[in-house]
């Protein structure tokens, strides 16, 4: 009898050996990114027209449409608002009307000046040609404040087409405890900015308010199945956190922190509150310790191009440029890994395209879309 040949005896073996591995653990080599859009002014949001083209903000307050082969970038569209950019302000996110293709409205999040104090506001205007038109505000943080920085901002609109919009602390702290004051809160709105019904009736509270105690919560996304509101937001030196924006929850800042205050040693002697939220406050899903990502994006991937990905939550990050990659179990984060930390680039914003690739927004004055595919 002929004797197999040792080479393919193993070439046999190893083919033997992958199929008795999960294929949740036999994915694919990770994709390389490619430049899809470059020489973008620090841009902040983006969001995918019917026709495969993609409105894109920059920071300093220009509003674009790029086509859908990333071949062109519009001049700005008039009708934007005028933009405080300074610090972390600016023009930021932006989001379509659930009922775009007959009523175009765009939604968009920006810091609004007035005098010496700026607040995230939101405004809409009907997109027609490559222009908005009859736009006007429909929200303002109350109240504005001195300072630059955490202005959240990210826009989602819920099944139910009401629009939830993040807000940062605007770095002041305990007045993201305070229902009489708009800041460190999610805030849910209709479409035309008055005040759901359904809203949670918070004692004291201004009706807008949906949860609170959120420090910076930058990145936002629908959880798939549920429709619920996830977020991750900025926590202090270490201490970002994922979490569900649930009706009327209180997420602890700045009473609770797995991070510690500038300046402190790290370790778990200076987590704020000792660091446990549970049970006077919501316990985060997932943490970051003890060095921060500042994490700003968020994306619930559903699409067929990567079967290995579907269902896993991705997380840019700005402090630790790499595009964070989380495997879910329900409500459990199971694993997470940090994929192209070698671009050495902030990831602003990740987003799935209608084409079942992932988008990334580059945060620099030469900011880029990166494109992920296979």
């Amino acid at each position: 009898m002929e004797r197999p040949d040792p080479s393919r005896r193993a070439l046999l073996l190893a083919a033997l050996a992958a199929a008795l591995v999960p294929a949740s653990v036999r994915a694919a080599a990770v994709p390389e990114p490619a430049t899809f859009v470059q020489g973008l002014d620090r841009p902040w949001g983006l969001a995918f027209l019917p026709d495969g083209r993609l409105l894109v903000t920059q920071k300093s307050g220009a509003l674009v449409i790029v086509s859908a082969d990333g071949r062109r970038v519009s001049a700005p569209l008039a009708g934007v608002p005028a933009v405080a950019d300074s610090g972390q302000g600016g023009l930021l996110d932006v989001a379509l009307d659930p009922d775009f293709d007959t009523t175009p409205w765009v939604y968009l999040s920006y810091a609004e000046r007035d005098g010496l104090t700026s607040g995230t506001a939101v405004a809409r205007g009907r997109l027609v040609g490559e222009a908005l038109q009859g736009t006007t505000v429909i929200f303002r943080q109350q109240p504005k404040v001195f300072g630059s920085g955490h202005f959240g901002a990210r826009l989602v609109f819920a099944r139910d087409k009401t629009l939830f919009v993040t807000l940062g602390d605007r770095q002041k702290g305990e007045p993201a405890q305070d229902l009489a004051s708009h800041l460190g809160k999610v805030v849910r709105l209709n479409r035309d900015g008055s005040v759901p019904a359904d809203n949670p009736k918070l004692p004291g509270a201004r009706p807008e308010i949906w949860s609170l105690g959120h420090r910076n919560p930058q990145g936002a996304a629908l959880h798939p199945r549920t429709g619920e509101l996830w977020l991750v937001e900025h926590g202090p030196q270490g201490g970002d956190e994922l979490n569900i924006a649930r009706a009327g929850g209180n997420h602890g800042w700045p009473l609770r922190s797995q991070g510690c205050p500038y300046g402190s040693l790290a370790g778990t002697a200076c987590r704020i509150g000792g660091g446990v939220h549970a049970p006077a406050f919501v316990e985060p899903l997932a943490t970051w310790v003890p060095t921060s990502i500042a994490p700003s994006g968020l994306a619930f991937y559903t699409a067929a191009m990567f079967p290995e990905w579907r269902g896993n939550l991705f997380v840019g990050a700005l402090a630790g440029a790499a595009l964070w990659r989380l495997t879910l179990d329900g409500e459990r984060v199971t694993a997470r890994e940090a994929l192209y930390r070698t671009l050495g680039e902030r990831i602003r914003d990740v987003r799935q395209g209608p084409d079942g690739a992932l988008y990334l927004l580059t945060d620099n004055p030469k900011g880029r879309i990166l494109r992920i595919a296979r």
